[in-house]
């Protein structure tokens, strides 16, 4: 039987092996497997709250292995650490449990068609002190620590008795970075309303600095022009126009000579795709470390391997572009795959991805949203407030049905609701 090997269990892998499972799998035209490091799968764009405490990711996680046995996939955990094309062999390291003992040695996963959605990492471009003293927000795990580490402040300033000041700076204005400095401000709130208030909420003091002229500086201005107010409103100190030299423990030290004090530090600027990529068994890969593909998302130098999502460099119809890194982009690639790669068992050629975008958002807490949506009717328009934010919970909820289906999407919904009655809006543990 033909194997299906997709390594990575982001949103668009995880996507493509349900969808893939539910149709081939259960068909029996192919046998589906999907590897990742990590036994459960959490919404990226979602690791912002997990930071703040306004999610609890355990309540959001999703077990692969339980999904793979409702979607007719195999899920294998493990690390890629390489590859043979020759041998068509996909190398995974050994694995590990808590203690450090081990559960299983190095290992191979063979297939006869590869997809690589590994996703990507914060790009810190080698700034001196960033790696040892920035906290990043690629994995649950890591913003589960920034919360924790945020807790843990309020949590000394109150047993200690007395007010203090808590700086926390956020390096990259870019929609992570955005989102995190809206979101603390309301946890700073929310916090006080639970008796935490030796840090006031005005004393929790938020700068989010990016090189930048502006924030948001992949959208359009008449996008950041609002954003970047509306955090002055909540109180974030915003610098443009700074780039970081160096990041020590007291804070950020500026190229124009300036610091940024910071006990809390949150490193959000750029993306490369993991270092493994890089010249893999020679597959072409770019500065970013992402994997070269053409419009059919195979790999320019071997046709059996399709890369997809933030870890591959796929062209658009506008020269010299390249696919955007974002959810939505993950999302309709993973879609066409679903039927290029049926095609392919065919024997027929997989077809071209076209890329469209419809438009960008960015929360902003309790405040609501900021974005612009397209359509084929309306063109192009600016939303705001509570409309954006409705627009904005909905992509995560589109991303649900994608892997539960309308039914089990909608009995979440129904429970995400209930839930919010008789818990704490905000994870205090």
């Amino acid at each position: 039987m033909h194997r299906i090997v997709i390594v990575g269990g982001g949103a668009g892998g995880l996507e493509l092996a349900t969808r893939l499972g539910r149709t081939l799998g259960r068909r029996g035209k192919a046998q589906v497997i999907l590897v990742d490091l990590r036994m459960t799968h959490l919404w990226k764009p979602l690791l912002h709250e997990v930071a703040s405490g306004a999610l609890n990711a355990s309540e959001d996680e999703l077990n692969y292995l339980a999904q793979a046995s409702w979607n007719h996939f195999e899920f294998q955990l493990g690390r890629m650490v390489g590859l043979d094309r020759r041998a068509k062999n996909v190398e995974l390291g050994p694995l590990y449990d808590s203690e450090g003992q081990l559960m299983a040695p190095r290992r191979t996963v063979s297939y006869d068609t590869l997809v690589l959605a590994v996703g990507s990492r914060t790009n810190d471009f080698g700034t001196p002190g960033a790696a040892d003293h920035c906290l990043f927000l690629d994995e649950p795990d890591q913003a589960i620590n920034f919360q924790q580490k945020l807790l843990g402040e309020y949590m000394g300033a109150q047993a200690r008795g007395s007010s203090e000041v808590l700086e926390v700076a956020i390096v990259g204005a870019g929609a992570t970075g955005v989102e995190l400095a809206s979101e603390l401000r309301d946890t700073a709130r929310l916090l006080a309303s639970y008796g935490l208030d030796r840090i006031s909420p005005d004393n929790l003091k938020i700068t989010l600095v990016e090189a930048g002229p502006r924030v948001l500086p992949a959208l359009p201005e008449r996008i950041s022009v609002p954003v970047h107010r509306v955090l002055m409103e909540q109180g974030v100190r915003v610098l443009c126009g700074a780039a970081v030299k160096q990041v020590d423990q007291a804070g950020l030290l500026l190229a124009d000579g300036s610091r940024v004090n910071a006990r809390l530090k949150v490193w959000a600027a750029g993306i490369k795709a993991p270092e493994f990529l890089s010249g893999l068994d020679g597959l072409e890969s770019n500065r970013l470390n992402q994997l070269v593909v053409q419009r059919s998302l195979q790999t320019t130098r071997d046709a059996d391997i399709f890369a997809f999502g933030d870890c591959a460099a796929c062209p658009t119809d506008e020269a010299g572009r390249n696919v955007p890194p974002r959810a939505q982009a993950a999302h309709q690639q993973a879609d066409f795959l679903v039927s290029a790669l049926s095609r392919q068992l065919a024997g027929r050629p997989p077809g071209t991805f076209n890329y469209r975008d419809y438009g960008s958002l960015v929360s902003l807490s309790r405040s609501g949203a900021v974005g612009t949506l397209m359509g084929n009717l309306m063109g192009s328009f600016k939303v705001e407030g509570w409309m954006a934010r409705l627009f904005y919970v909905s992509l995560y909820r589109m991303h649900q049905r994608a892997l539960h289906g309308t039914t089990r999407m909608l009995l979440r919904v129904l429970g995400d609701r209930l839930g919010r009655s008789t818990e704490p809006r905000l994870k205090l543990h």
